[in-house]
């Protein structure tokens, strides 16, 4: 009896020792081809650039009709001189999203297989946990094809932070603080402007709603990642044009509807019609003389 009880003993430490291994490599083999990428890359910077395309010859035909065509035996010699000052690219803005998934962990799988075409820099759990998942200097897909003023490539000047939340439910008084401390991070390291911290919607207000309109943007225009209306709002003036004032903060105005739900879902939150009221009006004049 006691031998079984010994032999149980063992079995059951064995076990629970391969669970903990198996949780702690969980992600082992999308690390592994994470660095293999990583390494890719970098070799790919080191790499000179192509030699230019053959250089041109000039004939002329019988009616003195000059024709150019390419010399393919000689190539234009390529001159390479490495210059002494530079560094890498930075980001310049952080851009917001909620997961819209059932759990931090489905969202970590979603990041890690191939077909799901998608990444973000870091996800933030419910309970506050923050992973990393891509380098702040590597290119992140979490943008898509957002536009924000004449910007249309996001992802190349972007951070991409994604919450742990579906959509429906309040972010966590833990994931906002986590949240906080890890802008205040990247806005002291990368130097990021106050108003370039935006919302997914901001940027794709056709097509996406993230962060929900229960995101706090107030508290986190307080510590200075983003911008937010003044308490004492002004009357704006007869000529105020509205469409003109959202282009100039950013919006994407081609499709008008989208753009002022957008702007409604970060700045006014109760109300999430299409129109623009007169208060509504008055909190844009606000934020369009900030900018």
């Amino acid at each position: 009896m006691n031998m079984s009880i010994k032999r149980n003993r063992v079995l059951y430490y064995v076990l629970f020792c391969l669970l903990i291994s198996c949780n702690t490599n969980r992600y082992a083999k999308t690390n592994k081809l994470y660095k293999a990428q990583l390494k890719e890359l970098t070799e790919e910077i080191k790499r000179p650039l192509p030699y230019p395309t053959a250089p041109l010859i000039t004939t002329y035909d019988s009616s003195g009709t000059a024709i150019l065509s390419e010399d393919t035996h000689r190539q234009r010699d390529a001159h390479w001189v490495g210059a002494v000052h530079f560094n890498l690219r930075k980001p310049n803005y952080v851009i917001i999203h909620h997961t819209a998934q059932d759990s931090l962990e489905q969202t970590l799988h979603t990041f890690t297989v191939p077909h799901t075409q998608v990444s973000a820099h870091y996800v933030i759990g419910h309970n506050g946990e923050v992973y990393q998942m891509l380098n702040d200097y590597l290119r992140g897909w979490h943008a898509g094809a957002g536009k924000w003023g004449s910007m249309t490539d996001v992802n190349s000047v972007s951070l991409g932070i994604e919450l742990d939340n579906n959509g429906n439910e309040p972010f966590s008084e833990s994931q906002i603080y986590s949240l906080l401390s890890l802008l205040d991070t990247l806005k002291t390291r990368y130097n990021i402007p106050t108003a370039n911290f935006l919302a997914h919607s901001d940027i794709a207000p056709t097509r996406k709603n993230d962060p929900s309109a229960l995101f706090p943007w107030k508290k986190l225009a307080e510590r200075g990642f983003g911008l937010w209306p003044d308490e004492v709002l002004m009357t704006p003036p007869e000529n105020f044009n509205p469409v003109d004032a959202l282009r100039i903060i950013g919006y994407d105005t081609s499709n008008l509807k989208a753009a002022i739900i957008a702007f409604k879902r970060r700045y006014i939150q109760n109300d999430l019609t299409p129109e623009l009221t007169v208060y509504d009006q008055s909190v844009l004049y606000s934020l369009y003389l900030k900018y």
